[in-house]
């Protein structure tokens, strides 16, 4: 299922620098095709791909990874993939949690209505999260292309073109560190 977009024309495009990060024991620069999925969106959206790493099932190793990138101003949203299921080695959740100032709850419940439309019951077993950090937007993906498809298409790639109405995330990131602005 697609969900309308309203793009306004009037507004220019702005492009996104994202790093992508894939989480995984097993998988290799030559056999990443959820990472492969991911960038090849980004560039076919418009967008940058400022950074790209594989890491291991390791939550002080994603947590690291996410805090390098997090510091980056060259960096403005990254993208996990994997590590977002149920068993033991699926930590991803709790590294980017670890990680997050404040939690985008409702990116977790959006893309759990998507997955639904596509593969039912067994959406229940995704883990997918988002948050924002020193002023960088997080999400965790599960480790498949079509899910990574399905959250790039139906979410990420609405809400990061700037042309989306009524809003969209570009139209907040200057203001998404603010706080730490403040002091």
């Amino acid at each position: 299922m697609t969900l309308p977009r309203r793009l306004d024309e009037t507004r220019a495009f702005l492009p996104v620098r994202f790093g992508v990060l894939t989480v995984s024991d097993t998988r290799s620069a030559s056999d990443d095709r959820s990472g492969d999925t991911l960038v090849e969106r980004i560039a076919g959206a418009g967008h940058e791909l400022a950074a790209r790493a594989l890491c291991r099932d390791e939550r002080s190793e994603i947590v690291a990874q996410l805090r390098i990138w997090v510091a980056d101003p060259q960096i403005d949203a990254i993208l996990s993939t994997g590590g977002t299921g149920l068993t033991g080695r699926d930590v991803t959740v709790e590294a980017h949690r670890d990680v997050y100032e404040k939690e985008i709850e409702a990116f977790g419940t959006l893309f759990t209505y998507i997955s639904i439309q596509k593969i039912g019951t067994s959406a229940i077993q995704s883990r997918a999260c988002a948050g924002v950090a020193g002023g960088t937007y997080l999400f965790a993906l599960p480790g498949s292309p079509g899910a990574c498809r399905d959250a790039w298409d139906d979410i990420l790639a609405p809400q990061f073109d700037y042309r989306h109405r009524p809003c969209n995330f570009v139209e907040i990131m200057p203001r998404l560190d603010e706080h730490l602005r403040r002091k």
